[in-house]
Order: structure tokens, then C-alpha cells, then sequence
């Protein structure tokens, strides 16, 4: 089969659908990765993984109707040429309009991945703003345009298809829910905590978005702080600007001097980060099903998350972990402090975070199921 997969990221590509642009290949299909938004290396990256490369325009946060029509015709001309057997567009543009100019160019099957709803569906303290309730809405419209028109749309979690198809009404022909895409259990190997008396040491990673819960891990971070000065609080990720829930850089600023937390900003070595701390916290407000959180189960940490879609697919409250109420500081602050009272719990929650991981997020699993949805 000739199978494009549109993206807008290249980096997502090699970071994150390697194994199952690999397995695809091994069955002797041809695969083209639609980007973006790409350097040279990264196409030569993509490359290396045996498929091959094509750019397009898609602005990923723009708002032009007349650009995003021309983009698409473009886009439909690109996908004519190769005349492929399937399509499979992942993130909220390209489900969009690669499924319209997948239709235009008569593809004969057209499938969407929606790893998360972003940050238009996702809840605010404050309310959502006018301009998000406005984008929301322009979102729902082309979502109801869009989605009738292909095969299968797949979710990562069964919150997601609720809060989209059945709240708004949106008719398709058939909904699968994945689960996480997974990981290569061998890239992050089993690596339990050792010694839990030196004082704690807890770790967020994820890009510096108010949605992710940058804001109630700080807070909670100043809580727990108080009462048990030495703990240790690491912050990884950077800035998305393109993003309207971006921390400002101001922002950034103050965090890394007041020295409440570390910050050592984009690493490439995460796993190293993980496995150098005791549990991992991600107060997010919604999420697909986080690769951050599955990768730090993998290694073996307990994990603090919110009780929110996707969050709560990777934990079982009180066994690997801790669910919060989201928008919640002092709850997560309480949670961190359990595990500082009670350190024993540290290693044993950890090792069923790994238990939980070898069965839900192992890519081979996954990508052996996503395989038979696609029908390859």
C-alpha cells in the first residue's frame, strides 16, 4: 500500500511515530510523512527512519479561512500525485483539512487520530475567553464538515469522542479508542528508586502552558516547601508561542529566579531526568493520554496527576499513584507531602507504574492494534 500520514510537526515523526512508520515499512508499505513545520535536519531525519518527506503549508494556529482553502487545494494536489491507498492525518488541522483534501483527491480510505481535544476544549479556571469560545466554535463547524467524511476517526481516550461527537452531534462512521500511542518499552527501561531518605525529589515535564499545570505544580511546589525546605522541585519543557496558553517569558523569568524550582529547560536525555527522581507530577487540566507521564511509568515512578481525560487513563488512585482535583494546589501540595512522610511508598507505587506500563503503553501492542484499524 502507499500510505501518507500528514502531521504538522517533523520532529513528531521521528519522536513519536518511528515504531509504527518501522512496523508499517516491514510489510513492505510505502510510507510519505506530510510536515509543515520542518528544518532540513529533520527532514533528513525522517528520511533516515525510510520514508519519504513531503512539506506543505498549513498555518497550525492561524485563523485565514481563504488561506486554509488554498492550503488545502494545495494540499489535495500533493496527495493526487501520489495516489495512495490510505491517508491518516493526526493532530486537529490536518484532521481537518488532510481528511477534506484526502476527499478532493478521492483516496480510497481516509482515517483521523485526535490525541487530545487542545486547548479550546480544555476547562479554565476563569471560564473560557471570548476569542477560545469563538475558535471553539469555528472548530466544532469544520469539525462537522470534516469528520462525516472519513472512514474511522480514532481517539486516545473515551472522554474525548463524548465531549466531541455526542455533545455536539457530530455523525461519523466508526470511533475507535486507542489508548496511549505507546512507547519502545527498550528506550526506557525499568530503573526503580533505590534510595527514598535523602529528601524528595519531584519532576514535571511538559510545554510551559497554563493548561499543562505549570502554575498549581509551583504553587504546590511553595506549599510543600514550607513545611519540608530541601525538597526538590525540577521543571523540563519550554515555551510554545504559538500557543495561546503559553507562560510569558516574564513569566519564565520570575520562575527561575525565585530558585523554588530547577529549570533546566529543553533536554533531549528525559529519561535520564526520570530515572534520577522519585515521583512524577502532571496537574494537567486535560490531556489525550500524555506520552510524559507514560514514559516516567515505564521507568518505574509513582505518579501525581489530575482527574481529568487522559490524565486518568495512567492512574489507578492509590496504587501507582495519586488522582487530584484539577486547578487544585493544595491537593497536589497534600499528595506530594505523602510521599515525603511516607517514603516506603515512593518505590512500591513506582513498580506498579512500570506493571501498568508493560501492559497499557508498550508501542507494539499499540501500533499492532492501530495496524488493524488502519487495515493494513
Amino acid at each position: 500500500m502507499r500510505i501518507i500520514i500528514i502531521g504538522t510537526v517533523a520532529s513528531s515523526f521521528y519522536g513519536f511515530r518511528a515504531d509504527l512508520i518501522k512496523s508499517l515499512l516491514e510489510q513492505q508499505h510505502i510510507v510519505y510523512a506530510f510536515t509543515s513545520e520542518y528544518t532540513s535536519e529533520d527532514l533528513d531525519k525522517i528520511e533516515n527512519i525510510g520514508v519519504t518527506p513531503v512539506t506543505y503549508k498549513l498555518n497550525r494556529g492561524g485563523l485565514n479561512p481563504l488561506a486554509d482553502i488554498r492550503a488545502t487545494h494545495a494540499l489535495a494536489k500533493k496527495i493526487k500525485q501520489i495516489a495512495p491507498d490510505l491517508v491518516l492525518s493526526y493532530f486537529t488541522k490536518p484532521v481537518i483539512f488532510g481528511t477534506l483534501a484526502a476527499r478532493v483527491a478521492k483516496v480510497p480510505r481516509i482515517i483521523g487520530m485526535l490525541e487530545g481535544l487542545g486547548y479550546t476544549f480544555t476547562d479554565q479556571p476563569e471560564g473560557l475567553s471570548k476569542k477560545t469560545k469563538l475558535i471553539k466554535q469555528i472548530q466544532v463547524l469544520l469539525y462537522r464538515v470534516a469528520l462525516p467524511k472519513l472512514d474511522k476517526i480514532i481517539f486516545l481516550n473515551p472522554d474525548d469522542p463524548k465531549d466531541l461527537l455526542e455533545r455536539y452531534n457530530i455523525q461519523v462512521k466508526q470511533v475507535e479508542v486507542l489508548g496511549g500511542i505507546g512507547l519502545n518499552l527498550e528506550d526506557y527501561p525499568h530503573q526503580p528508586v533505590i534510595d527514598t531518605k535523602t529528601p524528595l525529589k519531584f519532576l514535571f515535564i511538559g510545554r510551559l502552558l497554563k493548561e499543562k499545570g505549570i502554575h498549581d505544580f509551583v504553587s504546590a511546589a511553595t506549599i510543600v516547601n514550607d513545611k519540608y525546605p530541601g525538597t526538590t522541585f525540577t521543571v523540563l519543557g519550554s515555551i510554545d508561542a504559538s500557543n495561546p496558553g503559553a507562560l510569558k517569558q516574564s513569566e519564565l523569568d520570575d520562575l527561575i529566579s525565585s530558585q523554588l524550582v530547577n529549570y533546566p529547560g529543553h533536554v533531549d536525555d528525559v529519561k535520564d531526568w526520570i530515572a534520577n527522581t522519585d515521583v512524577f507530577v502532571l496537574p494537567s487540566y486535560r490531556e489525550g493520554v500524555p506520552r510524559s507521564t507514560q514514559e516516567a511509568m515505564a521507568i518505574g515512578r509513582a505518579v501525581i496527576t489530575t482527574d481529568v481525560p487522559g490524565c486518568r487513563e495512567t492512574v489507578v488512585d492509590g496504587v501507582n499513584g495519586f488522582l487530584v482535583e484539577k486547578w487544585n494546589p493544595q491537593a497536589l501540595a497534600e499528595k506530594m507531602i505523602y510521599f515525603i512522610e511516607n517514603p516506603e511508598q515512593v518505590a512500591q507505587m513506582g513498580y506498579e507504574s512500570y506493571k501498568i506500563a508493560q501492559e497499557k503503553f508498550d508501542s507494539r501492542i499499540v501500533n499492532d492494534r492501530l495496524k488493524k484499524i488502519l487495515g493494513t
